[in-house]
């Protein structure tokens, strides 16, 4: 039966400390072969970002360490257990990995915390929630995978037979960001190990932590060695020797767009690895004027400041019909100003701090530029004076289309809020798909056949209709045009490690 058999235990260089009335045990080192061994690089201080401390030191892996994972992955691909074992128990050990996952959520979502700045009551329900759901969706695809009987033409007096077989690619690699630094790596790693690959991943640098804790559970879960390795480190580093090694034959990556173009290019001129992209975005939000006040105001500030705006179908700008323009935006000051703005491990808090200082100078540009060009600033748009990586809620008015607010990501707390002639729903649509983007959308509107032309005829991969950033496991997840290609969650992400051989006989 499901987790059945005892954990198993594994030793490491702990880092113990005391956190939301929790003593915390977890790995700073590199996890590669079923080991925790340590790094050839330099290592990586762990900043937390609500006041700056250094939480430990992240071993750092070289290029050799990343050679050591993927032949471990190699050789547990091609010769060891995890090549042996049946589907059905593949999806039994994930089942465990899930359950031990629940066990610890409360620890992991305490480090998730700590390390990205994530408010804890959303890392608990969100970062930790959903990456256990979706290793239990995919745990339960595992002995689900198959192929087809193809009918083809055939010469009498011979007859054949096509039918086509599911299999694993091999060694996977997977690069993953820091805004969800649990979430993505489930999103990923699940579908992966389902379709019967092994992978080498490596946690954003500034948010390792949780991928760590991950790998000591995934021991504890009997998951063979070399099946998963974690190599944290610089992403010029570990991350690039990842992209260009021989022996890994599929890329997943989340990030940014300009990085997601290295790649997509690494990765054709090393091995014509198979790629899978989900990138930046710049996603509309359309607000009709029949829209219930109270809900537009709700969603748009869902759709902005979600996960402290750093989220990546983030509504990057929200257009509203002009006969509600000035009260929506009366009242999205009058709500953007009750945000709870603190210590993340806080129950009353309800927006943490930014993730690291680079980014949070990068918003702190954003907004300069955006005054620069004449937008107006109605709220926000400033670091707040303490300690930590805080930055205001932030509301701009009147963007201009084509300006540099209307057409790149802050990845941040920021709303740019646009309005549209209640004459021009056409144009309003044309406006919102002016984007080399097309991660996500949304339509507000009690008109449904609106609605349908607007999911119809919006260029985005997600279309949210009275609603925002409600996204699901068994949902299909990800971007067109420089957003990128290749799905998250649902049974589609499966085929993105997956690869057909096609078998004829004749008899």
């Amino acid at each position: 039966m499901r987790g059945a058999s005892q954990s198993q235990q594994i030793s490491y260089e702990a880092v113990e400390m005391k956190a939301n009335n929790l003593e915390l045990k977890f790995p700073k080192q590199l996890f590669v072969d079923g080991k925790f061994v340590n790094g050839r690089a330099k290592p990586i201080p762990s900043v937390n970002p609500h006041d700056e401390s250094v939480i430990c030191q992240v071993e750092s892996a070289s290029v050799e360490d990343v050679d050591d994972a993927v032949r471990a992955a190699k050789r547990a691909f091609e010769t060891g257990e995890w090549s042996k074992i049946s589907a059905r128990e593949r999806g039994r050990l994930m089942f465990k990995l899930a359950d031990l996952m629940e066990e610890h959520k409360e620890e992991l979502a305490t480090l998730e915390s700590l390390d990205s700045g994530a408010v804890y009551t959303l890392a608990l329900k969100t970062h930790v929630g959903m990456s256990i759901e979706t290793w239990r969706y995919f745990a339960g695809w595992c002995d689900k995978i198959q192929g087809a009987v193809v009918p083809i033409s055939h010469a009498r007096p011979n007859r054949n037979l096509t039918i086509t077989r599911k299999e694993p690619i091999g060694v996977c690699g997977l690069v993953t960001p820091w805004n969800y630094p649990l979430m993505m790596l489930s999103w990923k790693m699940a579908a992966c190990l389902a379709a019967g690959n092994t992978v080498v991943m490596k946690p954003a640098q500034t948010s390792p932590l949780t991928a760590l804790k991950f790998a000591e559970l995934a021991a504890r879960a009997g998951i063979p060695p070399g099946v998963i390795n974690i190599v944290p480190g610089s992403g010029r580093v570990a991350g690039e020797a990842i992209v260009k090694h021989p022996q890994v034959r599929k890329l997943g990556f989340t990030g940014s767009t300009e990085i997601g173009q290295t790649i997509m290019k690494d990765c054709a001129e090393s091995n014509m690895k198979k790629v899978s992209l989900e990138l930046g975005g710049k996603s509309p939000f359309v607000i009709f004027e029949d829209a219930e006040m109270q809900q537009a105001v709700r969603l748009a500030m869902s759709s902005v400041f979600f996960n402290k705006g750093e989220n990546c179908i983030a509504a990057g700008r929200i257009f509203v019909e002009e006969r509600i323009y000035d009260e929506f935006l009366e009242r999205v000051v009058a709500e953007t100003k009750k945000i709870a703005i603190g210590d993340p491990l806080n129950r009353g808090t309800s927006h943490g701090p930014q993730n690291h200082k680079a980014h949070l100078d990068k918003l702190v540009e954003f907004v300069e530029i955006g005054q620069k060009e004449g937008a107006r600033l109605i709220h926000g748009g400033k670091r707040l004076p303490v300690p930590g990586y805080y930055f205001e809620p932030t509301v701009f008015a009147d963007v201009e289309d084509g300006t540099f607010l209307a057409t790149e990501e802050s990845f941040g707390p920021i709303m740019i809020v646009s309005r549209f002639s209640s004459k021009d729903e056409d144009k309003v649509i044309a406006r919102a798909n002016a984007t080399e983007y097309g991660l996500a959308s949304g339509v507000l509107t009690k008109d449904i056949g609106r609605a349908l032309r607007f999911a119809e005829k919006i260029d985005a991969g997600t279309v949210f209709v009275n609603t925002y950033n409600k996204t699901d496991v068994a949902a299909p997840f990800g971007g067109f045009k420089r957003s990128g290609f290749g799905k998250d969650l649902g049974q589609e992400a499966l085929n993105e490690y997956l690869r057909t051989k096609t078998i004829t006989v004749e008899y």
